[in-house]
């Protein structure tokens, strides 16, 4: 009876082999199992992505103060193993980083009010000579094409700016200014730094043994490679926006200052920023300055990229995000489309952070399903020694 059951329940031909219709049921079992997880996952993606739009407006100033909080702990760290509190030692740092933001700040505003008229001169200047080139030959164009070409290049500049002010600001100017949200910022930093090796104990006594071991193992994984980009990204800026801002001084450039600042800022947002802060130099210094010393400024900013690319990149950056060079570009493209430049900005670390989780996911995949290892010779002639 029992052999009877069994032939029932596995349906095979006489060579041993399950039936084809056998074979097709499995396979499409198999592929609505993985379908209907497919599925979940991405309605939950929809939900996730739902509740940051709802709360970006919490999120956003949490994001930095993480952002910032990996600048700030090792001084932290550094005053408190020398027997400062923890409270002293935070603010002293948090401070020290307000001091330093207000310095840059009043380094570059004068500059832009001292030199902006005369830089809107020299525009001024470069756009009619421009035209004139192109109205003569070989070109010949025409007036009213070019005053149509013009109008939309002014168009499209003025709607790239409109957009460009709005997303630094999404989801915060409906709730709060950005003087507040920087408050937040730096105050939640402040707490970050303060406890932020108290937080790890409190979650793993919340969670448990089991899974405050894991969640304890991946936010500490995390918190490394989050430092270890945001201070290593900012050495590789630095260097960049030293160079490139060395060689615009030496050219004589205008906005020298505020195109070394934009520089130091852009390298954070990698790939684009670079870019951007490129063209924007090469610009200001053709308008202000003329072909020639555009021309050397584009060279000083490509031998540097390549530095940078080639030597810096590679070099510093390769052990903390060990992420492919497509998925920065095009986690920068889909966080600067959903949330502006702070999207931008923010795009590289949540990636990271994504690729460490899934990461360490794998791994605990492979060590349930590594083989187990098999008893060696020595083992096997112990054991029958024992049983005689």
């Amino acid at each position: 009876m029992k052999d009877d059951v069994t032939e029932t329940e596995k349906p095979e031909r006489p060579g041993g082999k399950p039936d084809r219709g056998t074979v097709i049921g499995r396979g499409v079992l198999w592929l609505a199992k993985w379908s209907l997880a497919i599925v979940a996952i991405a309605a939950g993606a929809w939900v996730l992505g739902f509740l940051v739009d709802k709360f970006w407006v919490a999120l956003l100033p949490v994001a930095l103060a993480i952002v910032v909080s990996t600048v700030l702990w090792p001084p932290t760290r550094w005053l408190t193993e020398r027997g400062l509190k923890p409270a002293l030692a935070a603010s002293i740092t948090v401070l020290g980083f307000i001091a330093i933001l207000a310095g840059v700040i009043g380094l570059i505003v004068p500059s832009v009010v001292d030199q902006a008229p005369e830089l809107a001169d020299r525009s001024t200047e470069g756009v009619n000579r421009v035209r004139d080139w192109l109205q003569g030959p070989p070109l010949n164009v025409g007036e009213e094409q070019l005053n149509s070409g013009v109008s939309a290049i002014v168009d499209k500049l003025q709607s790239s700016a409109e957009r460009i002010a709005g997303g630094v600001f999404t989801g915060v100017s409906t709730a709060t200014s950005a003087i507040v949200t920087l408050f937040l910022v730096l105050v939640l930093a402040f707490f970050f730094v303060k406890d932020g090796p108290r937080l790890l104990p409190w979650l793993h006594s919340i969670i448990g043994s089991k899974g405050g071991r894991h969640i304890e193992e991946v936010l500490n994984r995390v918190w490394v490679t989050l430092g270890g980009f945001i201070r290593t990204q900012a050495l590789v800026s630095l260097i960049d926006a030293v160079l490139i801002g060395g060689g615009l001084v030496i050219l004589h450039v205008p906005l020298a200052a505020v195109l070394t600042v934009l520089t130091f800022l852009g390298g954070f947002v990698p790939i684009v920023g670079a870019f951007v802060a490129g063209a924007l130099a090469v610009l200001v210094a053709l308008v202000a300055n003329g072909v020639t010393t555009a021309l050397i400024v584009l060279a000083i900013i490509v031998v540097v990229q390549q530095l940078e690319g080639n030597v810096l990149q590679p070099v510093l950056q390769s052990r903390s995000m060990q992420l492919h060079a497509v998925v920065v570009l095009l986690a920068v493209t889909v966080g600067g489309s959903l949330y502006g430049i702070v999207g931008a900005f923010l795009a590289v670390p949540v990636v990271a952070v994504v690729a460490v989780i899934l990461r360490y996911i794998g791994e605990q995949i492979d060590l349930q399903t590594a083989p187990l290892p098999e008893p060696t010779v020595d083992a096997a002639d112990d054991s029958s020694d024992v049983k005689a």
